[in-house]
């Protein structure tokens, strides 16, 4: 019997020695440090040089009692820590060989100290000749399975590949670092640069945070890989994707795995190392860009839609951590500490282009928005193909030609993004193209169905098409998926739309005392009242409305309500107080839309001289702004001419607001300035004594109820309709339309102007 031979317990290769019983391992001589799990993962290769070392194998010998995720780490960090003291690359390895997903090999050759050889630098020992038959037919059987495990292998592979219908969910970072800088913050890096793949789609966080609620979890909760891959399943996505960010000396480590959510198998992984910490985000951008190509996009795509992460967001990260946080904390509806949070960002980073584009959505102040939109769209040369064509079509001048050109573009380049469909849908709104928006929303619904946003402007959309059953449904089955719906408002109005003020009572309730809904609400329930001529109701009601909005930082939204108040005063007669709540409202704020609403109720006030100011300073200050040229305008310098008691002149003017008339000029969910170029031009015929013409203007506003709700021109057309029906001889239609509106007012106030008048005008056809 041979004798037993003793493993050696000094090996050699290269420049190296390493002395298994001592644990250590020498240079030329000189001691290298290498802490001990590095130690034991070098100790196996070197046992089994040329041969493929499994992670199974390694995991078993090592990290028995450690989890999947903390072996994954550990593997991983042990690797890169034992060629960092080998000198060894992993693109170009002399030493360590990695096998994908399957292990590691050790290249070199190995030798004892006697100088017998251990392995060869292919790990492939002499073969010996082939004896027999059978040591031929054995190698072909062998040759063949290899054939088809590598057939099967590159199907496996093959299978991995997402598809461009398949969604993924974003984990959280796990950072071993003790740097809370890279808490969120390189998840919205991340997600940053895999969004501007038109091939992959995230899941949104609207959508996590729904399906969290279904889990019994908050929505704050930590998304590890065992949430994630849970969310992944409730929500029939195809992959998780987790991310890992170490400090390994000074060098930063950070590794993204995507594992199928329902076999747990892992899909692709990602590594990169940064020398220091300014450079982490450069590296994050290189992980993501290799891991959108294990996972299947074309390079094509992957090449043009690339934009290194540093330049789509800023190179700051405490600005990118800032700007993160008022990202999750406008989704969450706190518009106040977003708005603070991308200042701070901001301030970090004065050319954070999309800090600025956040900070003009989070304000309610309009100038402020405006500046800040402005600012980004200086600023998105640099941005990826995404935030630049959101950024486009946001186009803060207000050109809606212009912005739709760049919504369309980019809802073609990214079919999955339901931003752009939602701003499409918009802009169709705004130009009275109301089928249109309708099937913008639902597309942008059907992609986001757990956005509360969408939901209601989908609700909303039925009202403008007098679809009010259509409208209660969408309310009822689309809004309960939606995070935050907050569907008060909407509801109220379909409930003011079925002449239910019980159920207007209860969504009312609902929004008492909810910062950002509860003034909105008030502001609704004063255009109820005055709209039943309750007008020192809706006088209490717009005070409470704008204090509750001041109270929410909403400074310019409370000056609105003041001007919508003094429209209503000067609609109902009583200029004195018109004038006096214009004043208010303009010592609070300026805006677009307040400064339009004061100008009407002046002009309607007969306050010429400051209505003509405004609407000149209006169109210098925006140049290029459609609504504002093809219906505010045109309505205000219309309404001017017949003060001037020139009808014809109105016409002239109104002529060019015709093809848009019926459109939503305000783009906002307080959208109160609706159909006044109809109306003024209802006025104008009335003044030209021309009653079927006039009849026909009124009837059009009334035919259109789910466009003017509760505005006061919605009372005051039957009023008017009267008043043209009785110009033309017509007194059964005039004492009709008279009765509706008398009905409607039936408990105003006994001493409001016009009312007095309506009575006066009807008693004579009696």
């Amino acid at each position: 019997m041979a004798p037993e031979t003793q493993a050696p317990t000094i090996l050699r290769f290269g420049v190296f020695e390493v002395d298994l019983r001592a644990g250590e391992v020498r240079k030329q001589g000189a001691r290298i440090r290498l802490q001990e799990q590095p130690f034991h993962v070098l100790t196996l290769l070197l046992q089994r040089p040329g041969e493929v070392v499994t992670r199974e194998e390694l995991r078993s010998a090592i990290w028995q009692s450690d989890t999947f995720v903390d072996f994954d780490n550990g593997m991983n960090t042990s690797i890169n820590k034992l060629r960092e003291a080998l000198g060894d690359s992993a693109d170009n390895p002399r030493f360590i060989e990695t096998l994908p997903r399957r292990g590691y090999r050790f290249i070199a050759q190995v030798t004892g100290v006697d100088g017998t050889a251990r392995g060869t630098a292919a790990g492939v020992s002499a073969a010996a000749p082939l004896r027999s038959r059978k040591m031929v037919v054995t190698l072909a059987i062998v040759v063949l399975a290899a054939g088809i495990a590598g057939g099967l292998f590159w199907r496996a592979r093959k299978a991995r590949h997402l598809t461009e219908k398949d969604t993924i969910v974003l984990g959280d970072f796990a950072n071993s670092t003790g740097d809370a800088v890279f808490d969120g913050t390189l998840r919205e890096g991340l997600s940053v640069e895999l969004e501007q793949s038109p091939f992959l789609s995230l899941v949104s966080e609207e959508g996590i945070h729904q399906t969290l609620q279904m889990m019994e979890r908050p929505a704050s909760a930590r998304l590890t890989p065992e949430i994630t891959r849970e969310v992944c399943q409730r929500t029939s996505s195809a992959a998780a994707l987790d991310g890992s960010i170490a400090l390994i000396g000074t060098r930063y480590t950070l590794i993204l795995k995507a594992v199928n959510c329902v076999s747990g198998n892992l899909l692709a992984s990602t590594e990169a190392q940064a020398n220091d910490k300014s450079h982490v985000l450069d590296a994050l951008g290189k992980a993501a860009s290799e891991m959108r190509r294990k996972l299947g996009e074309s390079l094509s795509t992957l090449q043009r839609y690339n934009t290194p992460l540093e330049q789509a967001t800023t190179p700051s990260l405490e600005a990118l951590q800032a700007y993160s946080l008022g990202y999750k904390t406008f989704g969450e509806g706190d518009d106040a500490a977003a708005l603070a949070f991308f200042q701070r960002a901001i301030q970090l980073d004065p050319n954070f282009a999309m800090a600025y584009w956040g900070l003009a959505f989070a304000s309610a102040d309009t100038a402020l928005a405006a500046g800040s939109a402005r600012k980004a769209f200086e600023l998105r040369a640099g941005l990826s193909e995404l935030e630049k064509l959101k950024i486009e079509c946001d186009d803060y001048t207000g050109d809606v030609t212009k912005a739709r050109r760049s919504c369309e573009l980019g809802a073609k380049t990214y079919p999955r993004e339901p931003w752009f469909h939602w701003d499409l849908a918009l802009y169709s709104d705004a130009l009275g193209q109301y089928d249109a928006g309708l099937k913008e929303k639902l597309e942008a619904i059907r992609l986001a169905p757990y956005n509360g946003r969408y939901c209601r402007t989908v609700v909303y959309a039925y009202l403008l098409l007098n679809r009010v059953q259509d409208a209660e449904a969408a309310a009822k089955e689309g809004c309960a998926k939606a995070v935050d719906a907050n569907p008060e408002t909407i509801l109220y109005l379909v409930a003011f739309y079925r002449d239910d003020p019980v159920e207007m009572a209860r969504q009312a309730a609902r929004a008492a005392g909810v910062p950002g809904d509860e003034d909105s609400m008030l502001a609704m329930e004063a255009d109820t009242a005055a709209y039943f001529g309750n007008l020192g109701k809706a006088r209490e009601l717009t005070r409470r409305a704008a204090e509750s909005a001041e109270l929410a930082a909403k400074k310019e939204t409370a000056a609105s309500y003041y001007a919508v108040s003094a429209l209503r005063e000067a609609l109902f007669g009583d200029a004195a107080e018109a004038r006096q709540q214009a004043t208010v409202a303009k010592r609070r704020s300026t805006g677009r839309d307040l400064d339009y609403g004061v100008a009407l109720a002046l002009a309607y006030a007969e306050d010429a001289n400051r209505a003509r100011a405004l609407a000149d300073d209006l169109g210098k200050r925006f140049p290029h702004d459609t609504t504002l040229h093809f219906n505010y305008l045109p309505t205000l310098r219309a309404k001017l001419a017949l003060v001037r008691s020139n009808p014809q002149q109105a016409f002239d003017i109104l002529r060019v607001a015709a093809p848009y008339e019926l459109g939503l000029p305000a783009l906002s969910d307080y959208n109160w300035p609706n159909l006044y170029p109809v109306y003024v031009r209802g006025e104008a015929y009335l003044a030209a004594h021309q009653g079927s013409e006039a009849a026909a203007e009124f009837q059009k506003i009334l035919d259109h109820r789910g466009i003017v709700l509760n505005e006061p021109i919605g009372a005051l057309a039957h009023l008017q309709l009267g008043r043209a029906y009785a110009m033309q001889g017509d007194t059964a239609n005039a004492r009709a339309a008279y009765q509706d509106f008398v009905t409607l007012w039936k408990d105003a106030d006994p001493d409001i102007p016009i009312l007095i008048a309506a009575k006066a005008e009807f008693a004579k056809l009696k």
